[in-house]
């Protein structure tokens, strides 16, 4: 219910397969990434979006760290249907709370999500990227991408998660998120070289990690 009492138009968010969202809209609006869009019907209008915050912050953030992520809005009557390299697709419903995600995974969200920046720590320093994490915040669903199938894991007080770089995809929850440096699971094993780290979390929440890690600076710090 928005303010003033009337009914805020929302659009319907669901999957056709794993690897194709479809977005049912009736004169709202979704944010999804720049040339993720595969086929509408209807009325369709599409504006681009620059940076991938709100405001000046979000864009000087994705400078400073690198990322080019460009953003468009779609707005009408119809359905409109998104996918991305054949990812796997994951709806992820936001009850109020906040959805820390990668901005390479993240697909589309709700027009009404407020979507921003958040600082994560020195990993990924001496090449730029990595520092800031994308935020999705308020009521409605977003869409997150992942190499595989996702899988979400539970993170409790008692049971404290670790994560390698290049699976995670995204959080959600009253989690503390801390960095490990000179270790990854390569190292046990005996691969990898150079300063690298993994992923702490904890107190109460989820984390999606993929099976197939993405390329990354190999977690070097």
């Amino acid at each position: 219910m928005g303010t003033g009492g009337y009914l805020r138009c929302v659009a319907m968010f669901r999957l056709q397969g794993s690897k194709v969202l479809a977005v049912d809209m009736t004169g709202d609006a979704v944010k999804a990434k720049n040339g993720s869009m595969v086929a509408y019907d209807g009325q369709m209008t599409f504006k681009k979006m620059s940076g991938g915050g709100e405001g000046l912050r979000g864009m000087v953030t994705r400078r400073l760290t690198g990322e080019q992520m460009t953003v468009m809005e779609v707005k009408g009557h119809g359905t409109c249907w998104f996918a991305d390299r054949a990812s796997e697709i994951n709806l992820v419903s936001l009850q109020g709370d906040k959805l820390y995600v990668e901005s390479s995974n993240l697909l589309a969200t709700d027009a009404g999500l407020r979507t921003g920046t958040s600082f994560t720590g020195m990993r990924g320093a001496s090449q730029g990227n990595g520092l800031f994490t994308t935020t999705v915040e308020g009521h409605g669903q977003a869409a997150i991408m992942s190499d595989g199938p996702a899988v979400v894991l539970r993170v409790s007080s008692q049971y404290p998660l670790t994560v390698d770089p290049g699976a995670y995809v995204a959080h959600q929850g009253n989690l503390r998120q801390s960095f490990q440096s000179g270790v990854t699971f390569r190292t046990f094993m005996g691969e990898g070289g150079g300063e690298a780290f993994q992923i702490r979390f904890e107190g109460d929440g989820l984390v999606y990690v993929q099976p197939s890690e993405r390329n990354t600076i190999a977690g070097d710090v």
